[in-house]
């Protein structure tokens, strides 16, 4: 069951900026990974609805998240159809991201009182979605539709409240893009999560990276 409400859901995106996207099939992998991103700083992350039984590998994420990770908010991404968000929401799920925007979704999140973040690719598609309750919408796909997609919209509709995700990286310069334009906070999944550091169980490089990013990100906004 969702542990955090909309409204702390939604602050610690924004006070954070950032929202670490990963996926493993072993669950082992996955709680060292999130335990390494919360060593980091990282207070919000998101785990994809990727593979097979994954929901059997959030419901243990949640579960070791709650005795170890205090004050981290753990949400499911990937999600295209509310059966699905259903599900997550009763393994803990604190939030709902998904790669389009369903208004079914929308309305189990509202239901329960809890964020849903629809990927969208067009003024159009965020307006719909903000009439249909979402606080935060996903401009997805990023690196198609780049931060000038960001300034446009912010323009006529500033208050608009953004989340990029693809086409976001840990380089400064790329973050500053992304922030100048107006985005909330960014979601960066394998920069954060190189190949090698998975392989070898590096925890600590991923600590790393994650602190470094998230410094950067205060530098960029401030």
């Amino acid at each position: 069951m969702a542990k955090y409400n909309k409204l702390q859901v939604l602050e610690a995106m924004s006070v954070t900026g950032m929202i670490p996207v990963f996926y493993h099939s072993n669950a082992k992998i996955a709680t060292n990974v999130v335990k390494a991103c919360y060593a980091g700083g990282v207070r919000v992350f998101e785990f994809t609805n990727r593979g097979e039984f994954a929901h059997e590998i959030f419901a243990e994420l949640s579960k070791f998240v709650d005795k170890e990770c205090s004050g981290l908010i753990l949400g499911i991404g990937s999600i295209i159809d509310a059966s699905s968000a259903s599900m997550y929401i009763q393994s803990g799920a604190n939030f709902i991201v998904g790669p389009l925007f369903n208004p079914d979704i929308a309305k189990v999140a509202n239901r329960r009182l809890i964020p849903y973040i629809p990927g969208c690719g067009s003024v159009s598609e965020i307006g719909f979605a903000q009439e249909a309750g979402c606080d935060l919408c996903k401009v997805f796909p990023g690196d198609a539709l780049g931060p000038h997609f960001v300034k446009g919209l912010k323009a006529p509709m500033p208050w608009s409240l953004l989340m990029v995700t693809g086409g976001v990286n840990t380089d400064e310069a790329n973050l500053k893009a992304w922030f100048d334009a107006g985005v909330t906070c960014v979601g960066i999944g394998s920069n954060l999560f190189p190949k090698d550091a998975i392989a070898s169980e590096d925890w600590k490089e991923i600590t790393g990276i994650c602190m470094k990013t998230l410094n950067i990100i205060n530098k960029v906004r401030r």
